[in-house]
């Protein structure tokens, strides 16, 4: 995924775009990393056992069995959720030292049969826990889909991005990004790079497949000020260690992007 911040205050603000019938699919499986999740320096779920939802049109969501969970840190809320694919959601808040987190936690106890898997297990809301891990590496935004892709791949094909009618990037050594249904990521060396056209920004955001973010810039080349076009990950995860340093733009927010001369295609993502 893409840079970016995720605000998903509870369960049913987790679809990301909507799916016929026809369309949906929701499957659950073990998976055998040990994830753990944080409140406080605390870990409120912690095991090896844990179920992986993916479901069409949704992010990947852990479930823990409840043996797994500090259920003296829950609280019954009294919300509930119904979803017509999975059943009606009880939800609990976190309370840890004094401090309650709302709503932080559901569960299904009584699924429906598709998602009957789930019965004695609970979730939390990835962004109101304080960290989580997957064995002993942080993981951000959102658990990782082992279906997705992310190859990292030197090439010698000519990038070139324009912004404001001047091309502010120009290089034969670029990596390319390749992420399962994103589309391609062009990461430039800075010395390729009219880093006068970039103002730095305030922004930082998050990848689980990368890291953090330790750079952002608003273009500044001509009349074009397009906020947050490029961005960089000065220490990304291991898996994406060639990333390192470069900078990245977005081809959504740029004026043209050219590879060998060909102008591609300006992609409609969330990142428009």
């Amino acid at each position: 995924m893409s840079p970016q911040s995720m605000t998903l205050p509870l369960l049913e603000n987790i679809q990301m775009v909507p799916v016929s019938d026809s369309m949906y699919q929701v499957r659950i499986e073990p998976t055998p990393k040990r994830v753990r999740t944080f409140i406080g320096g605390i870990a409120v779920a912690d095991g090896a056992r844990a179920m992986l939802m993916l479901e069409t049109g949704r992010l990947p969501v852990y479930y823990f069995p409840s043996e797994d969970v500090r259920r003296d840190l829950l609280r019954p809320s009294g919300h509930t959720v119904a979803s017509p694919r999975k059943g009606e959601a009880v939800y609990s808040s976190i309370e840890v030292e004094g401090h309650v987190i709302e709503n932080a936690a559901w569960q299904y106890p009584a699924p429906l049969q598709a998602c009957a898997d789930i019965a004695g297990y609970l979730a939390f809301h990835w962004n109101l826990m304080d960290a989580w891990l997957e064995e002993d590496e942080e993981v951000f935004v959102h658990a990782r889909n082992p279906y997705g892709r992310v190859d990292v791949l030197e090439s010698s094909r000519h990038v070139q991005v324009v912004i404001g009618g001047e091309t502010v990037a120009d290089t034969r050594r670029a990596r390319f990004l390749f992420e399962t249904g994103l589309p391609t990521r062009y990461y430039i060396p800075k010395l390729d790079i009219r880093m006068d056209r970039l103002r730095p920004s305030e922004t930082r955001t998050a990848c689980p497949y990368k890291g953090r973010t330790t750079a952002y810039w608003t273009a500044t080349a001509g009349t074009n000020t397009g906020k947050d076009v490029a961005w960089s990950y000065g220490a990304p995860v291991p898996e994406c260690a060639k990333i390192a340093n470069l900078v990245a733009f977005f081809n959504e927010r740029v004026d043209a992007t050219y590879v060998d001369g060909v102008k591609q295609d300006r992609p409609t993502t969330p990142w428009s």
